[in-house]
C-alpha cells in the first residue's frame, strides 16, 4: 500500500510549489498526493499540478473557504490507504519522508500515530532553533535516541506539559484516525485535541529518530498571528480545563495536574511579553499576562 499524502491547501502559492515538488522528490514512489484548495483566491496551483499529468496526484477545490478543521476533515474522509499524512502546504518532505513512513508502519504495525524526525527551517527555508523548538525536542518530549513507542498517561502527561509533536509530519493509520473527529471551536490547538482523544482511547505513538521532514515555523501563520493578541492562548485554557476533566474521568491524577499547570504554554507567553509590548498594544499585554500567571 502507499501513503496518502494531503495537503489542505490555504496560503503562498510559491510555499505550495515548494511543498509538492518535495513530493515528486521522493526517494519511494510508493505515494498518492491530494491538494484539497480550500478556495484559496486564484487557480495558480491547479495550474502548478495539471502539467505533471501524473495520475498519483488528485486535485480538488472547494467552492467556498471552509476553514482548516474542516479541511482537515475533509482529507481525512478521502484516505484511501493504510496510512496517512496531513502536511502543511508550508512545510517539505525530505527525499527519505515515504520509506520512513511505510518502514515505521511495517517494523511498529500497532503504532496508531508515527512522530518522525523533525527538522525545523524558517520562512526563506534555512535551518531555524527557536526557543519553542529547543523545549519541545529537548525537555518535554520522551526521551531516548531509539524508536520507542510510547502510550498511556505517561504520554498524556507529557503532552499537556508541552505539545511536542510536530502535526503536519504525522503518520497516522486510517482505520484508526478515522475512528475520531476534530474538536469544533478549538482554530490552532485542534490537532492536540485529536491527539489526546486517541492517547485517551488507547493510541500508541511510535517516536522515530530518522529525521525526514522539514517544519516551516514563520511569523505569517495563524498559530503565530494568534500568539500576539493573545486569542490562541485564550482557546488552550479552554481545552486544557477540557483535557483535565477527561483525564480525571479517565482516573490519570497525573495527567489532570499537567493539564491544570499548562506550563509551557504559560512559559510560552511570558516569553512573547515584549513583542506584545511592542506590537500588541495593552489588550495583547493583559491577555498574556492573565495567560501566563494562570487566570
Amino acid at each position: 500500500m502507499a501513503l496518502d499524502i494531503f495537503i489542505p491547501y490555504w496560503g503562498d502559492p510559491d510555499y505550495m510549489r515548494q511543498a509538492v515538488d518535495s513530493v515528486l522528490a521522493q526517494d519511494s514512489d510508493d505515494w498518492l498526493l491530494t491538494v484539497v484548495d480550500d478556495a484559496y483566491p486564484g487557480d495558480e496551483v491547479r495550474k502548478y499540478l495539471e502539467q505533471f499529468n501524473d495520475p498519483r496526484i488528485t486535485y480538488i477545490r472547494k467552492e467556498t473557504n471552509q476553514g482548516i478543521t474542516e479541511n482537515f476533515r475533509t482529507c481525512v474522509s478521502l484516505a484511501t490507504q493504510d496510512t496517512l499524512v496531513v502536511m502543511g502546504c508550508d512545510d517539505v518532505l525530505l527525499p527519505n519522508f515515504v520509506d520512513v513512513a511505510l518502514g515505521a508502519h511495517r517494523d511498529f504495525p500497532d503504532a496508531w500515530i508515527i512522530q518522525p524526525g523533525v527538522e525545523v527551517i524558517d520562512q526563506a527555508g534555512d535551518s531555524a532553533r527557536p526557543i519553542v523548538d529547543f523545549v519541545k525536542q529537548h525537555l518535554v518530549k520522551p526521551r531516548g535516541s531509539e524508536a520507542r513507542v510510547v502510550s498511556g498517561e505517561k504520554l498524556a502527561v507529557s503532552l499537556l506539559h508541552g505539545d511536542w509533536l510536530y502535526w503536519p509530519s504525522l503518520i497516522f493509520r486510517r482505520d484508526k484516525i478515522s475512528d475520531f473527529d476534530f474538536r469544533d471551536g478549538l482554530h490552532v490547538i485542534q490537532d492536540l485535541g485529536l491527539i489526546m482523544d486517541m492517547v485517551l482511547a488507547g493510541a500508541k505513538l511510535l517516536i522515530e529518530p530518522e529525521v525526514c521532514f522539514a517544519y516551516r515555523r514563520h511569523t505569517g501563520s495563524a498559530s503565530s498571528r494568534k500568539l500576539l493578541d493573545g486569542s490562541r492562548f485564550a482557546g488552550e485554557r479552554g481545552y486544557f480545563k477540557l483535557a483535565g476533566d477527561l483525564c480525571t474521568k479517565k482516573g490519570w491524577r497525573k495527567a489532570s495536574r499537567a493539564a491544570a499547570l499548562r506550563l509551557t504554554s504559560r512559559g510560552h507567553a511570558l516569553v512573547l511579553l515584549p513583542s506584545a509590548a511592542l506590537h500588541g498594544g495593552p489588550a495583547a499585554v493583559g491577555s498574556l499576562l492573565r495567560h501566563t500567571l494562570g487566570n
